[in-house]
């Protein structure tokens, strides 16, 4: 393996969900200024707008948005079809 190719500040950070407060703990060398304290320690933080806990694709509250009604006539035209 080749040597010194890694980042030094390879560390354990906290990644956390601000829409629903989830946190994990995984390492990154990401740079940060916050910084927050679990179970005594203090990890960096980096914030994110959305992770698999709030993205509706992993947890199934997919939202359709209907502009004039277009879902409800695709539906319509295509409830005869079979797979």
């Amino acid at each position: 393996m080749q040597k010194d190719i890694h980042p030094e500040n390879y560390r354990p950070c906290v990644f956390k969900d601000m829409g629903t407060e989830d946190y994990f703990i995984t390492r990154s060398c990401a740079d940060t200024r916050d910084t927050i304290e679990i179970d005594g320690v203090e990890y960096p933080l980096i914030k994110m707008e959305i992770s698999a806990a709030s993205h509706p694709f992993y947890t199934g509250k997919v939202k359709l948005v209907d502009t004039a009604g277009r879902v409800d006539k695709f539906r319509s035209r295509y409830a005869n079809r079979k797979k």
